[in-house]
């Protein structure tokens, strides 16, 4: 029977639930023990897909087509294990779920009620695909005394009551605020924040205290005094350099022997922490370092393209050197800034995106690379955006452009009406934008002797997709006698996949999220390759 582990947070939110629980994974898989993260979402959206990356960061997908928080890229980065649609829920479903059974009749003339009904969905979801993991790690989003969350802080409380307490953990991640003016630490707040948590029923038996500086043992005292937990599991995480400091960080707490300590578990084997220590020694002490441009229009949060940074700076370790990521504002950028901005930019990124807004800004600096030789990479928007700039400036066919944002124009780029998966016919729309793209991964056959071949190292790949437009087949001759090669295409043939430039040092372009399957200890062969390339550059 799988053990779980319930993670919440106090205080405030962005304290890091999503790279404790990540870490703890790690640390847990590396002493032996197989292990699967969960995050639960108390906001009422059915999933992230319609949310603008400037309200929630980035929606990172699955290889199954899920489109989830954020923070499965950080379980999948650290732990290795691969989110499935199972690992992420959010109220919006939960409700949508029962209210769906409400209709056919299935509760029978009850009254249908948040308990049980909705808690007792949320416990499904908890033990659901769960049955051969040694731990289940479920990360509870927002903050204890949110009156979104109360729900599924409810559910854990029974959930533990049911499986039996031996069986469950609550982890609490909480602040301990440092105060300039008074030179002092708190512990107010999270005293509070976990009389909070016992209120509703859950008493925490570790808490994780985030501080920009170390606590000392007194504060940690009174902490576990008031809180009524084990000097040993009031545990202190102090802010870090990198996030790849975090497994260490956690290890020298202990963080993983109390965990097993509780649940009166040894560890199967000794933990080796060299990578990441060699991870962390080059992103914190090397010298040299290459300047990457991403152009893009959510640059202002960086979360928005979270997943793309973190395989960035992958690409950068296996390169031994720094990534410097230099972001623009592709709404912003004019004509005659370009040269300017982009002086000193060894590489230039576009990534996905939506929506006409940035659009001439991207386009713009796409001919600057093409035109000045500098290493590109075009994500999923970003490639159509290089075959809409290639069309208009080498094709001479003025009018190109992409039916999602022009309807009268040559669409190079359209609305893409089904396509197969697992056998299966797929019907595509953009009337309904939720979860109606095509996403999760697809294979690509890729084109013997292409630069793209030679990276992967492979003839058939695997990627993972999020997008409702293509490019049109139809064009790909005129393309291709003008230079720009479809150097990897669906499996039958009709979906162009990658494009890439003859006569340029390193210009690509794929209609899918490589970033997504990155991992700090096993960087993406394309990022690996593109960084090389940027380094490379006069």
């Amino acid at each position: 029977m799988a053990r779980y582990i319930f993670v919440t947070g106090g205080v405030v939110s962005s304290l890091g639930k999503g790279l404790s629980s990540a870490s703890l994974a790690y640390l847990l898989q590396s002493r032996g023990y197989k292990v699967r993260i969960r995050k639960l979402d108390p906001y009422l959206n059915v999933d992230p897909g319609t949310m603008s990356p400037f309200q929630h960061g980035e929606v990172f997908v699955t290889d199954d087509g899920a489109e989830t928080d954020l923070d499965l890229g950080h379980y999948e980065r650290f732990s290795g294990v691969t989110a499935k649609k199972s690992d992420n829920i959010t109220t919006g479903k939960i409700y949508n779920d029962v209210l769906r059974k409400e209709r056919k009749g299935n509760y029978l003339g009850k009254t249908v009620q948040v308990i049980p009904h909705i808690t007792d969905r949320i416990k499904e979801f908890i033990k659901k695909d769960s049955s051969s993991e040694d731990f289940v790690i479920c990360e509870i989003g927002g903050i204890v005394g949110d009156i979104e969350s109360l729900p599924f802080i409810e559910a854990i409380r029974q959930f533990s009551n049911e499986i039996g307490k031996k069986n469950t953990l609550f982890i609490h991640l909480t602040l301990v605020p440092y105060l300039k003016s008074s030179d002092e630490i708190k512990t107010k707040p999270t005293q509070h924040s976990v009389k909070e948590l016992r209120s509703i029923g859950v008493q925490p038996d570790i808490i994780i205290c985030r501080s920009e500086r170390s606590i000392p043992l007194e504060h940690r005292k009174k902490i576990s005094l008031f809180c009524n937990v084990d000097i040993k599991n009031v545990i202190e995480t102090v802010d870090v350099k990198t996030i790849y400091e975090a497994p260490i960080s956690f290890f020298n707490e202990k963080l993983d022997l109390q965990v097993l300590n509780y649940f009166k578990l040894k560890s199967k084997r000794p933990i080796n922490l060299n990578p990441w220590k060699k991870i962390t020694k080059t992103i914190l002490q090397t010298k040299r370092y290459v300047n990457i441009a991403i152009i893009g229009k959510y640059v202002e949060l960086k979360d928005a393209y979270k997943s793309l940074d973190e395989a960035l700076t992958h690409g950068g370790i296996q390169n031994n050197l720094k990534v410097n990521l230099v972001r623009i504002d592709s709404e912003k950028l004019k004509i005659n800034e370009i040269k300017s901005k982009l002086k000193n930019i060894s590489g230039i990124l576009i990534p996905g995106g939506f929506g006409k807004r940035g659009t001439q800004g991207k386009i713009e600096a796409i001919k600057y690379a093409r035109k000045n030789k500098i290493p590109f990479l075009g994500i999923c928007y970003g490639m159509q955006m290089a075959i809409i700039e290639f069309a208009r400036n080498e094709l001479k066919l003025k009018k190109a452009t992409s039916s999602e944002f022009d309807k009268k124009g040559l669409s190079i780029i359209g609305l893409i009406d089904e396509w197969t998966k697992d056998g299966k016919i797929i019907k595509g729309t953009d009337k309904n934008l939720g979860g109606t793209m095509r996403l999760g991964s697809y294979e690509a056959k890729l084109k013997e002797n292409s630069m793209i071949r030679k990276i992967y190292g492979k003839k058939v790949i695997k990627e993972r997709h999020r997008h409702r437009y293509e490019v049109n087949i139809n064009f790909k001759d005129k393309f291709e006698k003008k230079g720009m090669i479809f150097s990897g295409l669906s499996p039958d043939g009709t979906l162009p996949e990658i494009i890439e430039l003859e006569n340029h040092p390193w210009f690509i372009g794929v209609q899918f999220h490589p970033e997504f399957k990155s991992r700090p200890l096993a960087p993406h062969p394309l990022f690996s390759s593109f960084i090389k390339a940027s380094k490379n550059h006069k």
